[in-house]
Formats: C-alpha cells, structure tokens, sequence
C-alpha cells in the first residue's frame, strides 16, 4: 500500500550543536518552529483533503529538528495535538527524526505511548572520523546503540546517511551501506551532500580546502547503493534532497539534482543492459512500461551512451516482465536476461 506523510517541519529546535552541512532553514522553506495549535491545522486541513476511498497509508511526520532533543514541553504539546488524529481511519501513526544520541529508555516509553510509529535517526556516517570531521557531536556506535533500542521497542527504523561529506572517502561511504544493512533498518534515506551557504562545508569548499566528487561519479555510487539497500530487502524512501527553490538559490556546490532517484535508477538499468551487450550491434531490449523511462535515462543519456558505445537499441515494452528486469536479445536469436 502507498505511504503518504503529512510533513510539519521543525528547523534547527532541539539541535544540540550546528552541523557543518546543516541549514534547515533553507532545507524545509521554514523559518520557525510551528505551534502546538498552528501543528494541529495543519494535520487538520490535510487531513480534510484525504479522500475517503484513498488506499493510502498516512503518518503524521515531524521532521527538521532533533525531535526528541527540543524542550520537553513543547515535544509533548505537539505529541498531544498530533496523537488527536492517530488511530483514525485515514491516519496510521506519526514519524519522528532525531538524533542518534537523543534516544534513550524513557523517552522511547513517552513517544509509544502518544502513537508514535517511526523513528528515522540522522547516521550520516559510520565513520568516526568523518562524524567528528563534521561537527555531528555522536559516534558510529551512538547510532547502532539507538537502532538495537528503537528496535527493540517495537517502533519502525529509518537511517538518513550523507554521501561527499568533508573528510569522507569512497571506502568511508560504502562502509557506512554495509554498517547500515547490518542494522537492519526498515528505511533508509540517502542525501548527496548539498552545500548551503551559511554552513561550515561552504566556508571549506569555497577555500578550497574541501573538493566534492563529480555528479556522475556520486550517482554511479549512489546507484550501487540503491541496489545494495533493496537487494537487503531495506526500502530506500528517499535519495537526493525534495526540489526546491531555496535549495537551489542557497547551493554553492556539493551534489544537488532536482531528480537525484531518476538518475541512479537509470544509471542502474543502463548498467543491467550493458552487461548483455555482448559485441557492437542492434539488439531488442524488452522493459516493463514502468522503466521504459529509467532505461531511456534523463534527456536520452542512456540512448546517447549506448549509441556512442555502438549499441544500436529497440526498446520494446513487455506488460509481463517485473519492473527490475531487463530481456536483451541480439537479432532475434541469443535472448538473454537479468534482473
């Protein structure tokens, strides 16, 4: 069943320390932290707009802040307005993001009982070094510590991981895929760093002290990924920052497309097609509809790729085959296939 959230964003509130790529300001559009009452308006007015006969399954998500860190008084406020929609027909539970180091016993028993249903924590390394690096204030086993307890509790677990942050390497990056599959998360979001102006990552990028790979070089990466989290049965729920205007305005560099998923996807079919191209030639590939685009890749890359390597295609759409499958067969005789 399709998931959908009713987003309320809380930026920067709760936040023990600023990290070096952090602006939520300018992540969220949002310039401060919603009331109580204003949180409820805005679950109610959504709420309003859901359709009756809409097979959808929607959480109320407090994203942006450290959830768990912000006053206490005021989490429950918001807690409590929230909690006056959970059980409905239309609402499952509520979603929260925190901080590895801002879990613990007592607060996991208070969120259980307000109906919370998800927790997603901010890993975004397992390296030490690239944490410190970073200004994030809590350690690889910080994030493994709150991932066993959150599991424990009964909730769903989400890990966000970041790819280019200052200090990291390629090695550093495919560490934290394996340190993060081992935990076993339900979900998984991954962020292409985006540098933003008036962080510390804008101050060492534009001294030069700081250099970030090259876009196709990080959604080759981001594509192995992918396909590494979804192989481990781990839904990756998002890849790439949401499109936005102030994103875009407040970028001075980093790793930002406004269709970061689209990319990797296509760079994962493109990937799938070559292996069966066995020589230069024509060759008949069969997709399901649904990737006849990811196969096509953004603006025809994956056309003009194929074209410059002597790949001449037919792409022929096949209603029977899964999404994730390709069918390649070389005029009509040798058919290969992989999924």
């Amino acid at each position: 069943m399709p998931h959908g959230n009713i987003a309320i964003f809380i930026p920067h509130v709760g936040c023990p320390n600023m990290c070096s790529f952090c602006n939520q300001r300018t992540i969220s559009s949002t310039q401060s932290a919603p009331t109580a009452e204003e949180a409820e308006k805005i679950v109610a007015g959504a709420y309003s707009r859901i359709a009756d006969n809409e097979k959808q399954n929607y959480e109320i998500a407090f994203f942006g802040g450290s959830f768990t860190a912000i006053d206490r008084d005021y989490m429950l406020s918001l807690l409590e307005a929230a909690s006056l929609y959970v059980g409905k027909d239309k609402l499952h539970g509520i979603r929260i993001s925190t901080r590895p180091d801002c879990i613990d016993d007592e607060v996991l028993s208070v969120l259980k009982k307000y109906g919370v249903t998800a927790i997603e924590l901010g890993a975004q390394s397992m390296s030490d070094t690239v944490l410190s690096a970073n200004d994030r204030g809590h350690t690889a086993d910080d994030v493994r510590k709150a991932s066993w307890l959150i599991k424990a509790y009964g909730f769903e677990l989400g890990l966000q991981m970041m790819v280019g942050l200052y200090k990291s390497t390629e090695q550093d990056e495919l560490y934290t895929v394996q340190e993060i599959i081992k935990l076993k998360p339900d979900t998984v979001r991954i962020y292409p760093v985006v540098i933003l102006k008036g962080t510390r990552l804008a101050e060492l990028y534009l001294s030069g002290k700081y250099k970030v790979m090259s876009l196709d070089r990080a959604v080759e990466l981001c594509a192995d990924m992918l396909e590494k989290f979804e192989s481990n049965g781990i839904r990756v729920i998002r890849l790439g920052l949401h499109a936005s205007e102030n994103v875009e305005k407040d970028a001075v560099g980093g790793l930002y497309h406004p269709a970061m998923r689209e990319l990797c996807e296509s760079r994962i079919f493109r990937q799938k097609a070559e292996k069966l191209f066995t020589h230069k030639g024509s060759y008949t590939v069969r997709v399901s509809p649904k990737s006849v685009s990811k196969l096509i890749g953004q603006k025809k890359s994956n056309l003009l790729y194929f074209a410059q390597k002597g790949y001449n295609i037919k792409i022929v759409q096949d209603r029977n085959l899964p999404e994730n499958e390709i069918v390649v067969a070389e005029e009509e005789r040798n058919v290969l296939k992989i999924t």
